[in-house]
């Protein structure tokens, strides 16, 4: 055996890796150029050029009307985000029946002399919704989110109501835009029948 003939084996074991790792990211390439990826939000043109895209079903959502005042908070949100602060739609294709629930918590307890005194506190928003499609006359999207705010509860009283007041308005806003990427990805990942 010469010096020679260990290298020559290395050479050849080299290339053969080379050959491998060329394969295996040729094999890659070509499984990942099937894949499709789009923003969320985009209005891209269907067949026949005709506009389509999660934007455009998302204007074409009409909430109904809510009870209580954090429900209306969070409706508010939904119908701007949903279309850009124009409102509700005029001949609406989908509709949006959502319930929302609210839960203050105290969550510190502070020891001052006698009295035990709640010194923050959360405020946890819960929205269950559908989507329904009015053509078809089926659901097509539905779930549950929840979202929670925390705040502080000062001594006076008014002040720690509007704490309240505060949180529940900060959790209606993050649920809605919560609720929004919940239905868009809903919208685009649906089949076209």
């Amino acid at each position: 055996m010469s010096l020679r003939e260990p290298i020559i084996a290395e050479q050849k074991r080299g290339s053969f890796t080379r050959l491998a790792l060329t394969s295996v990211l040729f094999a890659g390439l070509s499984v990942a150029s099937a894949c499709q990826v789009r923003p969320l939000y985009s209005s891209a043109e269907t067949t026949a050029g005709v506009p389509g895209g999660v934007r455009t079903d998302l204007s074409s959502i009409a909430i109904k009307p809510v009870n209580t005042r954090y429900g209306q908070e969070v409706r508010n949100h939904l119908i701007f985000l949903f279309n850009g602060g124009k409102g509700q739609p005029a001949l609406p294709a989908f509709s949006m029946d959502l319930i929302v629930a609210a839960q203050a918590e105290s969550s510190v307890l502070v020891s001052s002399g006698d009295d035990n005194e709640p010194t923050a506190g959360t405020m946890t928003l819960v929205a269950t919704y559908t989507v329904t499609d009015f053509a078809k006359g089926r659901v097509f999207a539905s779930g549950t989110r929840r979202v929670t705010a925390a705040y502080d509860i000062p001594k006076q009283e008014f002040a720690a109501l509007r704490a309240v007041r505060d949180a529940e308005n900060r959790a209606a806003r993050e649920l809605a835009q919560v609720l929004q990427l919940a239905v868009a990805q809903e919208m685009a990942t649906r089949q076209p029948d």
